[in-house]
């Protein structure tokens, strides 16, 4: 039969099925095979021939036939994995009811009455075939996701079957072992299987429907505490699903293992259609969606130092029920985390090899669903997390993220990228190794839109963090503080920062201590703690080989003297915010020697009007986010946070923390206006007393006149000079005692398990629109907004 008549069959039995106002029986087979027995519709035809519309209304009129048509497709699709799907015509059979699933399931679950109709057992059906009871007691769903996982490792329709006789012997279904049939060498599996575009088609359809089936998610509004399960991946990763550990195993090896760049020959993606990517994507979103789970909430795996045979470790205690996330906290073999790493690190970089050479290789769109599982590595494999920071292999994570980071400043619809892109470096900048590595020299020269420096990844990070500042979108104000703390926590342990990268510091600190932005909002000070912070740090810690700030320090000494004697009576502060009335937006360049940028870099761009974007949770606060440690003399780490009976009155200068209600007070007009907050000279008391400038002080002290002296003496005007009798100048002895180093490490909390749920899934409505399958449907977890 041709395509256009298999479509009017198709299309035939949709508008019978909409016009019925009688139920259909579930034997009537006649009916029911219209729509998946004669034809061969692709997943793009059923989205145009079935519009959402027709399926409401199905829906609302006659709701038993749109039980039935479900209860059949399933069934259908739990016959194919029985029977293994040996004819071409079973194997269009289970594609099409597949499809058909994918459509119809977001019209079911964004109806409240229905969410629990895949959760009930449909009465009466199929009992006549004498098979036991209880097998046919299982929820729709259950069934549904079984097929699925069997459907995934079917020999000759997703995987290659490993027997070479007729079809009579075929493999058994039933007694097959998935872990022979893993679909990619990688983690705990050699044998790379030869690669087949059909097996490749079909897995990704079914994994379409896995992640339509987990997306009844999206339907449910944010909840604060993140608890509520997933039921759809909550069994679906349980030891009920035989192919588990498989399936787990070939999505990640599928990911990691993938190279876009065309198998080394460049633009030889301009010659072949890459059909793996679709894969690899649907891979990855699938992966990313198992693996939400709220680590606050259960006993997350604590793994001892013993390795075992396997690829798994054996945990002690058990850990998470959701084996997925049970499997990646357990992995623990140096060549497997070397794969994982190498393989993401290789496909967050592909869209900077795109600068080099353009064109020369496929760039891929994922980059998203990627930092997103790296997260997940990292915040459920401490074992992976240390293995990233043992070398300086984490620098090839490190600066794809600060290139996303920098393209995507000033694009309203990528500000859920700024947000995971900036966790994933506070997450690293808890561990010590992490300021250590980035004392590398940077060389690779990815075009981006900075000034130009020589200098270290150090230079570079605080390059690029001084540029979201003072040119990104204003929807990051929130996360100010998250990249200060990033500074703070490597700032010990920076051996030489570039004058670039010193001159940025101290703009920043000019642009935050202005009165006017200082009183402004009840937060606003923290910035300049954060920044004073990280010149104690440096001072105390790294002094000789940071000339460069040490020159800046002096250079720019005013801004010091001005914080120390900064006004607190009522008529100042009136005056200061008088001010702010005329004054332009603090950050803005002056004051800061922009430089020529990059050549062959392209200046970050906002979102094109009419982009599609999903909105996101509000993220906690900074004191939320992290839990400040000090670090001791043998550089191990001890908490600080206080016991939780303590009334929160105002601690020290370090414990001076941002609190909650910072996100609304941060914007200088709205708490002004509400009526909410005004700045008083008790308020400003209560901090400037606090401003750790002691250090500072003192060598402002010592050295300003020293530097004086060398330009009256010398006539001088050249800044080598200075720099030189700084380079051997020493403060030993006539600094303050050290203070101890401060750490504030991200901590997990049911607030950002719900960001980053809302952010996950806003990712994967955005970035399946071919077919739309979403699209148009009451989603609740997020809205969306065009730009």
């Amino acid at each position: 039969m041709g395509s256009a008549d298999s479509k009017l069959n198709f299309r035939k039995a949709v508008i019978q099925l909409t016009t019925k106002t009688q139920p259909v029986e579930a034997t009537d087979d006649a009916f029911w095979d219209q729509f998946w027995a004669d034809t061969a519709t692709s997943v793009q035809d059923v989205f145009a021939l079935v519009p959402a519309a027709e399926i409401r209304a199905v829906r609302e009129e006659s709701p038993s036939n749109l039980a039935t048509l479900c209860y059949k497709a399933v069934e259908k699709l739990v016959q194919g994995a029985e029977s293994g799907c040996h004819s071409e015509k079973e194997k269009q059979i289970v594609l099409n009811c597949s499809r058909l699933l994918t459509r119809v399931l977001p019209c079911i679950f964004e109806d409240p009455d229905w969410r629990g109709f895949f959760w009930s057992t449909v009465p009466g059906a199929g009992r006549g075939g004498g098979e036991d009871d209880d097998e046919n007691a299982r929820p729709l769903a259950e069934s549904l996701l079984l097929a699925i996982a069997d459907l995934l490792f079917c020999p000759d329709f997703t995987v290659q079957s490993h027997r070479r006789s007729t079809v009579d012997s075929a493999e058994d279904i039933h007694s097959l072992d998935s872990c022979e049939y893993i679909w990619e060498a990688g983690v705990g599996f050699a044998h790379s299987p030869q690669p087949s575009y059909i097996h490749d088609m079909n897995r990704m359809e079914l994994l379409k429907l896995l992640l339509t089936c987990f997306s009844e998610a999206m339907y449910l509004p944010p909840a604060a505490d993140c608890g509520n399960t997933n039921p759809w991946v909550q069994f679906f990763c349980s030891t009920e699903n035989r192919h588990a550990l498989p399936l787990f195993t070939s999505l990640l090896n599928t990911v990691c293992a993938y190279d876009p760049v065309g198998y080394g020959i460049p633009y030889n993606h301009l010659l072949f259609s890459d059909y793996r990517e679709p894969l690899v994507e649907e891979a990855a979103q699938v992966l990313i969606v198992t693996l939400d789970h709220d680590s606050t909430t259960s006993a997350s795996p604590t793994v001892d130092g013993t390795t075992t045979g396997t690829a798994m470790d054996d945990a002690d205690p058990p850990g998470p029920e959701n084996l997925f996330v049970n499997y990646l906290s357990r992995i623990h073999r140096e060549e497997d985390f070397q794969f994982i790493l190498k393989g993401i690190a290789r496909l967050l970089s592909n869209p900077l090899l795109q600068t080099y050479l353009p064109n020369s290789t496929k760039k891929i769109q994922f980059h998203q669903e990627l930092l997103v599982l790296f997260w997940k590595l990292c915040d459920f494999n401490k074992k992976f997390l240390f293995f990233v920071l043992k070398s300086s292999d984490v620098l090839d994570i490190l600066v794809p993220i600060l290139y996303f980071l920098n393209d995507a400043r000033a694009d309203q619809s990528r500000v859920g990228l700024m947000h995971i892109g900036v966790f994933i470096l506070l997450l690293l900048s808890g561990e010590r190794n992490f300021g250590v590595r980035l004392n590398k020299p940077y060389s690779v020269r990815v075009p981006m839109d900075i000034p130009v420096f020589t200098g270290t990844h150090a230079d570079l990070l605080i390059v690029v963090f001084h540029k979201i500042i003072t040119s990104g979108h204003q929807r990051l104000q929130p996360l100010f503080d998250c990249l200060l703390t990033i500074v703070v926590n490597v700032s010990p342990y920076l051996k030489s920062l570039s004058m670039v990268a010193a001159n940025k510091l101290l703009h920043l600190l000019e642009a935050f201590s202005t009165t006017w932005f200082l009183f402004s909002a009840a937060q606003n000070h923290h910035l300049v703690f954060f920044l004073l912070e990280v010149f104690n740090n440096i001072i105390q810690y790294q002094f000789d080989g940071n000339s460069n700030l040490v020159y800046a320090i002096i250079r720019k000494r005013s801004v010091f003297h001005q914080l120390a004697n900064l006004p607190t009576d009522p008529p100042a502060i009136h005056k200061a915010l008088q001010r702010r009335r005329r004054a332009p937006e603090p950050l803005s360049r002056t004051g800061s020697q922009e430089g020529a940028s990059m050549e062959g870099s392209r200046p970050a761009v906002p979102a094109e009007p009419g982009t599609l974007k999903t909105s996101l949770v509000a993220t906690p606060g900074i004191d939320k986010l992290t839990e400040k440690s000090q670090v001791s003399e043998d550089g191990t780490l001890r908490s600080l946070e206080p016991a939780p009976q303590q009334s929160s009155a105002e601690g020290s200068p370090a414990t001076e923390e941002p609190s909650q209600a910072w996100r609304e007070q941060r914007r200088p007009s709205s708490a002004s206006a509400s009526g909410q907050w005004s700045p008083t000279s008790e308020w400003v008391l209560s901090w400037k007393s606090k401003l750790p400038l002691q250090t500072i002080m003192r060598l402002l002290q010592v050295l300003v006149p020293q530097v004086e002296k060398i330009c009256i003496d010398k006539g001088l005007t050249d800044e080598s000079e200075i720099l030189r009798f700084l380079q051997h100048g020493t403060l030993v002895g006539l600094l303050p005692v050290p203070h101890p180093i401060l750490i504030r490490k991200y901590q997990a909390n049911s607030g950002t398990a719900m960001w980053f749920r809302t952010y996950m899934w806003g990712v994967i409505y955005l970035r399946n629109m071919d077919p739309p399958v979403w699209y148009d449907t009451d989603v609740k977890l997020f809205e969306i907004q065009r730009v």
